[in-house]
Protein backbone atom coordinates (compact mmCIF):
# COMPACT_ATOMS: atom_id res chain seq x y z
CA UNK A 1 0.00 0.00 0.00
CA UNK A 2 1.45 3.40 -0.99
CA UNK A 3 1.99 6.09 1.61
CA UNK A 4 0.47 9.48 0.76
CA UNK A 5 1.23 12.67 2.71
CA UNK A 6 -0.94 15.79 2.57
CA UNK A 7 0.59 19.18 3.45
CA UNK A 8 -1.46 22.37 3.55
CA UNK A 9 -0.61 25.99 4.26
CA UNK A 10 -0.85 29.52 2.90
CA UNK A 11 2.76 29.55 1.60
CA UNK A 12 2.68 33.33 1.66
CA UNK A 13 5.42 33.25 0.49
CA UNK A 14 7.01 29.77 0.36
CA UNK A 15 9.93 29.64 2.82
CA UNK A 16 12.97 27.45 3.43
CA UNK A 17 11.05 25.94 6.35
CA UNK A 18 8.26 24.85 4.00
CA UNK A 19 10.75 23.27 1.62
CA UNK A 20 12.49 21.42 4.45
CA UNK A 21 9.17 19.92 5.56
CA UNK A 22 8.40 18.92 1.97
CA UNK A 23 11.76 17.13 1.67
CA UNK A 24 11.19 15.32 4.95
CA UNK A 25 7.68 14.30 3.88
CA UNK A 26 9.05 12.82 0.66
CA UNK A 27 11.45 10.68 2.64
CA UNK A 28 8.49 9.16 4.49
CA UNK A 29 5.87 9.01 1.75
CA UNK A 30 5.57 7.73 -1.81
CA UNK A 31 3.44 10.69 -2.87
CA UNK A 32 2.87 14.22 -1.53
CA UNK A 33 -0.21 16.34 -2.15
CA UNK A 34 0.28 20.03 -1.28
CA UNK A 35 -2.78 22.20 -0.73
CA UNK A 36 -2.38 25.99 -0.94
CA UNK A 37 -4.93 27.59 1.35
CA UNK A 38 -6.87 30.80 0.92
CA UNK A 39 -5.09 33.56 2.79
CA UNK A 40 -7.87 34.75 5.05
CA UNK A 41 -5.52 37.08 6.95
CA UNK A 42 -5.28 39.33 3.86
CA UNK A 43 -1.49 39.47 3.79
CA UNK A 44 -0.13 41.91 1.17
CA UNK A 45 2.39 39.42 -0.22
CA UNK A 46 0.97 37.26 -3.01
CA UNK A 47 -2.29 36.18 -4.62
CA UNK A 48 -3.34 32.53 -4.68
CA UNK A 49 -2.17 32.18 -8.29
CA UNK A 50 1.22 33.72 -7.50
CA UNK A 51 1.72 31.48 -4.46
CA UNK A 52 0.90 28.33 -6.43
CA UNK A 53 3.29 29.38 -9.21
CA UNK A 54 6.10 30.19 -6.75
CA UNK A 55 5.64 26.90 -4.93
CA UNK A 56 5.76 24.92 -8.18
CA UNK A 57 9.01 26.69 -9.02
CA UNK A 58 10.54 25.99 -5.61
CA UNK A 59 9.68 22.27 -5.48
CA UNK A 60 10.73 21.55 -9.07
CA UNK A 61 14.16 20.40 -7.92
CA UNK A 62 12.77 18.03 -5.24
CA UNK A 63 12.58 14.46 -6.41
CA UNK A 64 9.36 12.54 -5.98
CA UNK A 65 5.67 12.46 -6.87
CA UNK A 66 4.45 15.91 -5.77
CA UNK A 67 1.08 17.41 -6.68
CA UNK A 68 0.12 21.03 -5.89
CA UNK A 69 -3.52 22.08 -5.67
CA UNK A 70 -5.54 24.99 -4.40
CA UNK A 71 -6.78 23.97 -0.96
CA UNK A 72 -10.53 23.55 -0.63
CA UNK A 73 -10.82 21.10 2.21
CA UNK A 74 -8.17 18.94 0.55
CA UNK A 75 -7.04 17.08 3.66
CA UNK A 76 -10.59 16.58 4.91
CA UNK A 77 -11.80 15.33 1.54
CA UNK A 78 -8.88 12.91 1.31
CA UNK A 79 -9.58 11.52 4.78
CA UNK A 80 -13.30 11.15 4.11
CA UNK A 81 -12.78 9.50 0.72
CA UNK A 82 -10.41 6.95 2.25
CA UNK A 83 -12.40 6.39 5.48
CA UNK A 84 -9.45 7.44 7.61
CA UNK A 85 -9.39 8.11 11.32
CA UNK A 86 -8.60 11.85 11.62
CA UNK A 87 -6.64 13.69 14.30
CA UNK A 88 -6.29 17.48 14.21
CA UNK A 89 -3.19 19.00 15.80
CA UNK A 90 -2.67 22.65 16.64
CA UNK A 91 -0.39 23.06 19.67
CA UNK A 92 -0.23 19.38 20.64
CA UNK A 93 -1.46 19.88 24.22
CA UNK A 94 -4.08 17.12 24.24
CA UNK A 95 -3.58 15.27 27.54
CA UNK A 96 -5.60 12.34 26.21
CA UNK A 97 -3.48 12.15 23.05
CA UNK A 98 -6.27 13.04 20.64
CA UNK A 99 -4.17 15.34 18.45
CA UNK A 100 -2.49 12.24 17.04
CA UNK A 101 -3.56 8.75 16.06
CA UNK A 102 -2.32 5.36 14.88
CA UNK A 103 -3.24 4.03 11.43
CA UNK A 104 -5.02 7.24 10.55
CA UNK A 105 -4.36 10.76 9.32
CA UNK A 106 -3.11 13.74 11.31
CA UNK A 107 -4.08 17.17 10.02
CA UNK A 108 -1.17 19.16 11.40
CA UNK A 109 -1.89 22.90 11.59
CA UNK A 110 1.47 23.79 13.15
CA UNK A 111 2.70 25.50 9.96
CA UNK A 112 -0.57 27.42 9.58
CA UNK A 113 0.20 30.28 11.95
CA UNK A 114 -0.44 34.00 11.52
CA UNK A 115 -2.04 36.86 13.44
CA UNK A 116 -3.73 39.99 12.11
CA UNK A 117 -4.95 42.79 14.36
CA UNK A 118 -7.24 45.79 13.85
CA UNK A 119 -6.63 47.98 16.92
CA UNK A 120 -9.33 50.50 16.00
CA UNK A 121 -12.00 47.82 15.67
CA UNK A 122 -10.56 45.92 18.65
CA UNK A 123 -10.43 42.67 16.75
CA UNK A 124 -7.74 40.03 16.20
CA UNK A 125 -7.72 37.17 13.68
CA UNK A 126 -5.57 34.06 14.12
CA UNK A 127 -5.19 31.16 11.72
CA UNK A 128 -5.90 27.66 12.95
CA UNK A 129 -2.41 26.60 14.02
CA UNK A 130 -1.51 29.78 15.89
CA UNK A 131 -0.12 29.60 19.41
CA UNK A 132 -1.48 31.77 22.21
CA UNK A 133 1.80 33.57 22.73
CA UNK A 134 1.77 34.80 19.15
CA UNK A 135 -1.56 36.51 19.72
CA UNK A 136 -0.44 38.10 23.02
CA UNK A 137 2.74 39.36 21.34
CA UNK A 138 0.79 41.15 18.60
CA UNK A 139 -1.89 42.67 20.82
CA UNK A 140 0.30 43.83 23.74
CA UNK A 141 1.94 46.82 21.98
CA UNK A 142 -1.56 48.25 21.45
CA UNK A 143 -2.46 47.70 25.12
CA UNK A 144 -5.19 45.30 24.00
CA UNK A 145 -5.84 41.71 25.14
CA UNK A 146 -8.12 38.76 24.68
CA UNK A 147 -8.23 36.10 27.42
CA UNK A 148 -6.39 33.02 26.16
CA UNK A 149 -4.91 30.38 28.43
CA UNK A 150 -1.96 30.23 30.80
CA UNK A 151 0.78 28.56 28.70
CA UNK A 152 1.98 30.49 25.66
CA UNK A 153 2.71 27.48 23.44
CA UNK A 154 -0.86 26.18 23.70
CA UNK A 155 -2.68 26.08 20.36
CA UNK A 156 -5.57 28.49 19.90
CA UNK A 157 -7.75 25.76 18.38
CA UNK A 158 -7.92 23.20 21.16
CA UNK A 159 -8.09 25.81 23.89
CA UNK A 160 -10.92 27.82 22.35
CA UNK A 161 -13.11 25.02 21.05
CA UNK A 162 -13.24 23.45 24.52
CA UNK A 163 -14.01 26.69 26.40
CA UNK A 164 -10.75 28.49 27.13
CA UNK A 165 -9.78 29.57 30.64
CA UNK A 166 -7.04 32.14 31.25
CA UNK A 167 -5.45 34.51 33.73
CA UNK A 168 -7.71 37.39 32.72
CA UNK A 169 -10.83 35.35 31.93
CA UNK A 170 -12.46 36.29 35.23
CA UNK A 171 -12.28 39.92 34.09
CA UNK A 172 -13.11 39.55 30.37
CA UNK A 173 -14.80 36.15 30.04
CA UNK A 174 -13.57 32.87 28.62
CA UNK A 175 -12.12 32.47 25.13
CA UNK A 176 -15.50 31.28 23.83
CA UNK A 177 -17.12 34.44 25.22
CA UNK A 178 -14.74 36.56 23.17
CA UNK A 179 -14.93 34.54 19.97
CA UNK A 180 -16.64 36.60 17.26
CA UNK A 181 -16.42 34.20 14.34
CA UNK A 182 -14.76 31.08 12.94
CA UNK A 183 -13.92 29.81 9.47
CA UNK A 184 -14.29 26.04 9.59
CA UNK A 185 -13.78 23.24 7.08
CA UNK A 186 -16.64 20.86 7.76
CA UNK A 187 -16.76 17.13 7.04
CA UNK A 188 -17.95 17.70 3.44
CA UNK A 189 -14.76 19.68 2.73
CA UNK A 190 -16.53 23.05 2.49
CA UNK A 191 -15.19 26.19 4.15
CA UNK A 192 -17.98 27.70 6.25
CA UNK A 193 -17.99 31.07 8.04
CA UNK A 194 -19.90 31.08 11.33
CA UNK A 195 -20.77 34.10 13.48
CA UNK A 196 -23.75 35.53 15.33
CA UNK A 197 -25.25 36.63 12.00
CA UNK A 198 -24.06 33.86 9.64
CA UNK A 199 -24.60 30.18 10.45
CA UNK A 200 -25.35 31.15 14.07
CA UNK A 201 -26.07 27.61 15.25
CA UNK A 202 -22.65 26.39 14.12
CA UNK A 203 -21.15 29.46 15.81
CA UNK A 204 -22.91 28.46 19.01
CA UNK A 205 -21.59 24.88 18.79
CA UNK A 206 -18.02 25.94 18.06
CA UNK A 207 -17.93 27.77 21.39
CA UNK A 208 -17.40 24.79 23.69
CA UNK A 209 -18.41 21.86 21.47
CA UNK A 210 -14.82 20.65 21.12
CA UNK A 211 -13.60 19.77 17.60
CA UNK A 212 -16.80 17.99 16.63
CA UNK A 213 -17.74 20.07 13.60
CA UNK A 214 -14.57 20.39 11.56
CA UNK A 215 -11.16 22.02 11.27
CA UNK A 216 -11.14 25.70 12.20
CA UNK A 217 -8.83 27.61 9.88
CA UNK A 218 -9.39 31.05 11.39
CA UNK A 219 -10.58 32.51 14.71
CA UNK A 220 -11.75 36.08 15.24
CA UNK A 221 -11.65 37.44 18.80
CA UNK A 222 -12.75 40.71 20.36
CA UNK A 223 -10.06 42.70 22.18
CA UNK A 224 -10.19 44.65 25.45
CA UNK A 225 -8.11 47.60 26.62
CA UNK A 226 -5.57 46.61 29.29
CA UNK A 227 -2.21 48.02 30.32
CA UNK A 228 0.79 45.94 29.35
CA UNK A 229 1.73 45.38 32.98
CA UNK A 230 -0.12 43.32 35.58
CA UNK A 231 0.70 42.40 39.18
CA UNK A 232 1.65 38.75 39.35
CA UNK A 233 3.78 36.13 41.06
CA UNK A 234 3.56 33.46 43.75
CA UNK A 235 3.17 33.17 47.49
CA UNK A 236 4.78 29.97 48.76
CA UNK A 237 4.07 27.95 51.90
CA UNK A 238 5.53 24.79 53.40
CA UNK A 239 3.58 21.63 52.64
CA UNK A 240 2.45 21.59 56.28
CA UNK A 241 0.21 24.58 55.46
CA UNK A 242 -1.60 22.78 52.64
CA UNK A 243 -4.86 22.56 54.60
CA UNK A 244 -4.81 26.20 55.64
CA UNK A 245 -4.00 27.38 52.12
CA UNK A 246 -6.72 25.32 50.44
CA UNK A 247 -9.28 26.37 53.06
CA UNK A 248 -8.37 30.01 52.52
CA UNK A 249 -8.66 29.66 48.73
CA UNK A 250 -12.00 27.90 49.00
CA UNK A 251 -13.36 30.78 51.09
CA UNK A 252 -11.89 33.61 48.99
CA UNK A 253 -12.17 32.27 45.42
CA UNK A 254 -15.95 32.83 45.03
CA UNK A 255 -15.85 36.44 46.24
CA UNK A 256 -12.49 37.63 44.90
CA UNK A 257 -12.68 40.63 42.55
CA UNK A 258 -12.95 39.77 38.86
CA UNK A 259 -9.52 41.30 38.27
CA UNK A 260 -7.85 38.72 40.53
CA UNK A 261 -6.93 35.23 39.36
CA UNK A 262 -5.54 32.85 41.99
CA UNK A 263 -4.48 29.26 41.30
CA UNK A 264 -3.63 27.05 44.29
CA UNK A 265 -0.98 24.40 43.62
CA UNK A 266 0.44 21.65 45.83
CA UNK A 267 3.45 19.74 44.55
CA UNK A 268 5.68 16.93 45.76
CA UNK A 269 8.75 16.58 43.50
CA UNK A 270 10.43 13.21 42.90
CA UNK A 271 13.32 12.05 45.03
CA UNK A 272 13.66 13.53 48.48
CA UNK A 273 13.02 17.17 47.58
CA UNK A 274 10.62 18.94 49.96
CA UNK A 275 7.04 19.49 48.88
CA UNK A 276 5.46 22.92 48.62
CA UNK A 277 2.13 24.68 48.49
CA UNK A 278 1.63 27.93 46.61
CA UNK A 279 -0.88 30.43 45.31
CA UNK A 280 -0.14 31.70 41.81
CA UNK A 281 -1.55 35.16 41.24
CA UNK A 282 -2.38 37.53 38.39
CA UNK A 283 -4.11 40.85 39.10
CA UNK A 284 -5.15 42.96 36.10
CA UNK A 285 -7.00 45.76 37.86
CA UNK A 286 -6.03 49.23 39.03
CA UNK A 287 -2.66 49.10 40.82
CA UNK A 288 -4.04 51.23 43.64
CA UNK A 289 -6.51 48.46 44.50
CA UNK A 290 -4.03 45.58 44.31
CA UNK A 291 -3.01 45.50 47.97
CA UNK A 292 -6.60 45.20 49.12
CA UNK A 293 -7.25 42.34 46.68
CA UNK A 294 -4.05 40.51 47.67
CA UNK A 295 -4.32 40.99 51.45
CA UNK A 296 -6.40 37.83 52.12
CA UNK A 297 -3.88 35.51 50.45
CA UNK A 298 -0.96 37.02 52.34
CA UNK A 299 -2.44 36.68 55.81
CA UNK A 300 -1.17 33.09 56.17
CA UNK A 301 2.39 34.37 56.26
CA UNK A 302 4.08 32.86 53.18
CA UNK A 303 7.73 31.85 53.38
CA UNK A 304 8.28 33.52 50.02
CA UNK A 305 6.35 36.21 48.13
CA UNK A 306 7.38 36.97 44.53
CA UNK A 307 4.38 39.11 43.57
CA UNK A 308 5.44 42.20 41.62
CA UNK A 309 4.61 44.28 38.57
CA UNK A 310 5.31 42.31 35.40
CA UNK A 311 4.63 42.45 31.68
CA UNK A 312 1.49 40.42 30.96
CA UNK A 313 3.24 38.65 28.07
CA UNK A 314 6.01 37.62 30.48
CA UNK A 315 3.44 36.24 32.92
CA UNK A 316 1.80 34.26 30.12
CA UNK A 317 5.15 32.57 29.46
CA UNK A 318 5.99 31.97 33.11
CA UNK A 319 4.54 28.43 33.23
CA UNK A 320 5.76 27.28 29.82
CA UNK A 321 8.49 25.10 31.29
CA UNK A 322 5.98 23.15 33.40
CA UNK A 323 4.53 21.54 30.27
CA UNK A 324 4.82 17.76 30.49
CA UNK A 325 6.03 17.00 26.95
CA UNK A 326 9.47 15.80 28.04
CA UNK A 327 8.06 13.40 30.63
CA UNK A 328 5.16 10.97 30.87
CA UNK A 329 2.09 12.16 32.77
CA UNK A 330 -1.48 11.32 33.67
CA UNK A 331 -4.22 13.79 34.66
CA UNK A 332 -7.69 13.59 36.17
CA UNK A 333 -9.84 16.69 36.55
CA UNK A 334 -13.27 18.06 37.33
CA UNK A 335 -15.15 21.26 38.13
CA UNK A 336 -16.09 22.31 41.65
CA UNK A 337 -18.74 24.84 42.59
CA UNK A 338 -17.53 25.13 46.19
CA UNK A 339 -14.76 23.85 48.43
CA UNK A 340 -16.33 22.37 51.58
CA UNK A 341 -14.25 21.21 54.52
CA UNK A 342 -14.78 17.59 53.54
CA UNK A 343 -13.10 18.22 50.17
CA UNK A 344 -10.17 19.94 51.84
CA UNK A 345 -9.75 16.93 54.15
CA UNK A 346 -9.87 14.54 51.18
CA UNK A 347 -7.28 16.60 49.29
CA UNK A 348 -4.91 16.72 52.27
CA UNK A 349 -5.33 13.16 53.53
CA UNK A 350 -4.95 11.59 50.08
CA UNK A 351 -1.98 13.64 48.89
CA UNK A 352 1.05 11.36 49.00
CA UNK A 353 4.28 11.86 47.13
CA UNK A 354 6.51 9.12 45.80
CA UNK A 355 10.25 9.39 45.07
CA UNK A 356 9.64 7.83 41.62
CA UNK A 357 7.32 10.59 40.36
CA UNK A 358 6.07 14.16 40.66
CA UNK A 359 2.68 14.50 42.33
CA UNK A 360 0.61 17.67 41.81
CA UNK A 361 -2.80 18.94 42.87
CA UNK A 362 -3.92 22.28 41.44
CA UNK A 363 -6.90 24.41 40.47
CA UNK A 364 -7.67 26.85 37.69
CA UNK A 365 -9.63 29.76 39.13
CA UNK A 366 -12.97 30.17 37.31
CA UNK A 367 -15.99 32.39 37.93
CA UNK A 368 -16.09 36.15 37.51
CA UNK A 369 -17.37 37.43 34.16
CA UNK A 370 -17.59 33.91 32.75
CA UNK A 371 -20.04 32.86 35.46
CA UNK A 372 -22.52 35.58 34.53
CA UNK A 373 -23.30 34.01 31.16
CA UNK A 374 -26.16 31.55 30.74
CA UNK A 375 -25.28 27.84 30.45
CA UNK A 376 -27.01 27.64 27.07
CA UNK A 377 -25.55 30.86 25.61
CA UNK A 378 -22.64 28.78 24.29
CA UNK A 379 -21.99 25.05 24.11
CA UNK A 380 -19.79 25.35 27.22
CA UNK A 381 -22.19 24.56 30.06
CA UNK A 382 -20.18 24.81 33.30
CA UNK A 383 -20.65 28.43 34.31
CA UNK A 384 -21.29 27.48 37.96
CA UNK A 385 -17.66 26.43 38.57
CA UNK A 386 -15.34 28.39 40.82
CA UNK A 387 -12.45 26.09 40.00
CA UNK A 388 -11.19 23.36 37.71
CA UNK A 389 -9.53 20.87 40.05
CA UNK A 390 -6.80 18.61 38.65
CA UNK A 391 -4.60 15.83 40.03
CA UNK A 392 -1.48 15.00 38.00
CA UNK A 393 1.35 12.52 38.29
CA UNK A 394 4.44 12.61 36.08
CA UNK A 395 7.35 10.20 35.69
CA UNK A 396 10.35 9.69 33.39
CA UNK A 397 9.61 8.49 29.88
CA UNK A 398 10.71 4.90 29.57
CA UNK A 399 9.64 3.82 33.04
CA UNK A 400 8.89 0.12 32.67
CA UNK A 401 5.83 0.18 34.92
CA UNK A 402 3.72 3.25 34.16
CA UNK A 403 0.62 1.56 35.57
CA UNK A 404 1.74 2.08 39.17
CA UNK A 405 1.78 5.85 38.62
CA UNK A 406 -1.55 5.92 36.82
CA UNK A 407 -3.24 3.81 39.48
CA UNK A 408 -1.93 6.12 42.21
CA UNK A 409 -3.54 9.10 40.47
CA UNK A 410 -6.80 7.24 39.97
CA UNK A 411 -6.94 6.15 43.61
CA UNK A 412 -6.42 9.74 44.78
CA UNK A 413 -8.97 11.07 42.31
CA UNK A 414 -11.54 8.54 43.48
CA UNK A 415 -11.62 10.37 46.84
CA UNK A 416 -12.00 13.79 45.16
CA UNK A 417 -14.39 13.06 42.31
CA UNK A 418 -17.55 12.96 44.49
CA UNK A 419 -17.09 16.69 45.08
CA UNK A 420 -16.94 17.52 41.36
CA UNK A 421 -19.66 18.30 38.85
CA UNK A 422 -18.61 17.71 35.26
CA UNK A 423 -15.16 18.11 33.73
CA UNK A 424 -13.24 20.34 31.34
CA UNK A 425 -13.19 18.60 27.95
CA UNK A 426 -9.68 19.92 27.23
CA UNK A 427 -8.38 17.90 30.20
CA UNK A 428 -10.46 14.76 29.94
CA UNK A 429 -8.83 11.39 30.41
CA UNK A 430 -8.71 8.91 27.53
CA UNK A 431 -10.90 6.39 29.36
CA UNK A 432 -13.90 8.76 29.61
CA UNK A 433 -16.98 7.04 28.21
CA UNK A 434 -19.52 8.32 25.68
CA UNK A 435 -22.09 8.45 28.49
CA UNK A 436 -19.75 10.62 30.57
CA UNK A 437 -19.24 13.03 27.68
CA UNK A 438 -22.94 13.23 26.84
CA UNK A 439 -23.81 14.04 30.45
CA UNK A 440 -20.98 16.57 30.62
CA UNK A 441 -22.61 18.71 27.91
CA UNK A 442 -25.59 18.89 30.25
CA UNK A 443 -28.63 20.67 28.80
CA UNK A 444 -26.78 21.46 25.59
CA UNK A 445 -26.29 17.86 24.51
CA UNK A 446 -29.34 17.35 22.25
CA UNK A 447 -28.66 20.64 20.46
CA UNK A 448 -25.10 19.48 19.83
CA UNK A 449 -26.35 16.14 18.48
CA UNK A 450 -28.51 17.98 15.94
CA UNK A 451 -25.52 20.10 14.87
CA UNK A 452 -23.25 17.08 14.62
CA UNK A 453 -25.79 15.26 12.49
CA UNK A 454 -26.01 18.22 10.11
CA UNK A 455 -22.28 18.96 9.72
CA UNK A 456 -20.61 15.59 10.36
CA UNK A 457 -23.17 12.80 9.89
CA UNK A 458 -20.52 10.05 9.57
CA UNK A 459 -18.55 11.22 12.64
CA UNK A 460 -15.36 11.88 10.66
CA UNK A 461 -14.18 14.18 13.46
CA UNK A 462 -14.34 11.94 16.52
CA UNK A 463 -11.00 12.37 18.28
CA UNK A 464 -12.43 15.00 20.64
CA UNK A 465 -15.09 15.21 23.35
CA UNK A 466 -17.20 13.37 20.83
CA UNK A 467 -20.87 13.88 20.16
CA UNK A 468 -22.33 10.96 18.22
CA UNK A 469 -24.57 11.98 15.30
CA UNK A 470 -28.04 10.51 14.92
CA UNK A 471 -28.19 7.51 12.62
CA UNK A 472 -29.81 8.07 9.23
Amino acid sequence: MSRVAVYTGTFDPPTLGHLDLIRRAMRLADRLVIGVANNSSKSPFFTMEQRVALLRQEVAAIEGDIEIREFEGLAVNFARANSLLVAVKCGGHSHSGQSTCDKGMQIDLSTFRSVRIDPAARRVWATGGTLLGQIDKETAPHELVTPLGTVSHTGVGGLTLGGGFGRIARKFGMAVDNLESVDIVTADGKLVHASASENPELYWGARGGSGNFGVVTQFEFKLHPMKREVIAGQVLFPLAKMRDMLTLWGEYAPTAPDELYVDPTVMQPPGNAPGMAMLQVCYCGAPADAEKALAPIRKLGPVKDTIKTMEYVQVQRSQDSTDTRAIASYLKGGFVGKVPGELVTAMVDGFHGDPRRTTVLFFQHCGGAGSRIADDATAFAHRYAIGNMMAVVAWPIGDKDASVHIEAARAYWKTLEPFTRGFYVNDMAREVTAKDINENYRGNYQRLVALKTKYDPTNLFRLNANVTPMKA
